[in-house]
């Protein structure tokens, strides 16, 4: 302790300060030569690979800028490839519902044709049937008429009534 009681911190010994300072740098010579270089390359290790870090996060950022950059082209290709579909298929509808409409007034302007012809020589065929039933009614009539002998035009009349009367349309 008596040590102790000697050493001074305000006022130290020039021998103390010159091997203070010897052991110092030899200290210091030593460590920079075996701690120092294997430090400042492990922080260069480390600076490179943070450096390579920010190279590739922003490589990495400007492909996925570049990808969804072609992402939006193919999609808003895709929406113009649907909207021309659409258009396609609206364009085909239109086309097809006009050439349905068009065949059904053809079928139906064929069928109300048809049915004229058909009411026309219906027609004709009840003139016909009709004049020759008139006719067979005249000769019946007729006939009758110069069977009986009637004397005046008012007996004559009245005769052809009565026949008229009794005939069956039908």
């Amino acid at each position: 302790m008596v040590f102790l009681a000697d050493f001074s911190i305000i006022r130290p010994e020039p021998g103390l300060i010159v091997w203070s300072i010897l052991i110092f740098l030899l200290f210091w010579f030593i460590v920079g030569k075996l701690a120092f270089k294997p430090i400042a390359k492990a922080l260069k290790e480390r600076e490179k690979n943070i450096q390579d870090s920010l190279d590739q996060a922003k490589l990495a950022r400007e492909e996925m800028k570049k990808l969804k950059s072609e992402n939006d082209k193919i999609l808003q290709e895709a929406r113009e490839e649907r909207s021309k579909i659409l258009a396609e298929a609206k364009e085909m509808h239109t086309k097809i519902l006009n050439e349905a409409k068009d065949k059904a007034k053809l079928e139906a302007n064929k069928i109300i044709e048809k049915a004229k012809h058909d009411i026309e020589n219906e027609k004709e065929a009840a003139f016909a049937d009709l004049k020759n039933k008139v006719g067979e009614m005249a000769l019946v009539i007729a006939e009758k008429v110069i069977e009986k002998d009637l004397s005046n035009d008012k007996s004559q009349v009245d005769y052809a009534e009565s026949l008229v009367n009794k005939l069956n349309l039908n």
